[in-house]
């Protein structure tokens, strides 16, 4: 059996809501993970366990630090080792350009 790592998250994910249709999409750019639900509650619900699930399996594969890395997360160099997400700076509304 493959030995269970254990990872500490140093902040919060950052997740946005999105209205689609009748549907809900609770979306992370720090994981690129996505999942959805019929309210708000119904897709942070299945958020959180996508999450268990994403952490989960990339633990069993032995390539969470690989992936972490790749989506610009930063591993401190601290004892014990924690895992920081991209820092949210700002949020923007920009419109469309114009496109032929």
């Amino acid at each position: 059996m493959a030995k269970m790592i254990r990872v500490r998250m140093e902040s919060k994910l950052p997740v946005i809501f999105l209205k689609e249709g009748k549907t809900i999409v609770a979306y992370t750019p720090a994981l690129d993970l996505s999942t959805c639900g019929q309210t708000i509650e119904e897709a942070k619900a299945n958020f959180e366990q996508a999450v268990k699930i994403f952490f989960r399996e990339c633990t069993k594969r032995g390539t969470l630090e690989d992936v972490l890395i790749s989506l610009g997360w930063k591993k401190s160099t601290t004892r014990p080792q924690t895992w920081q997400p991209p820092e949210v700076v700002g949020r923007l509304d920009l419109p469309i350009p114009q496109f032929a």
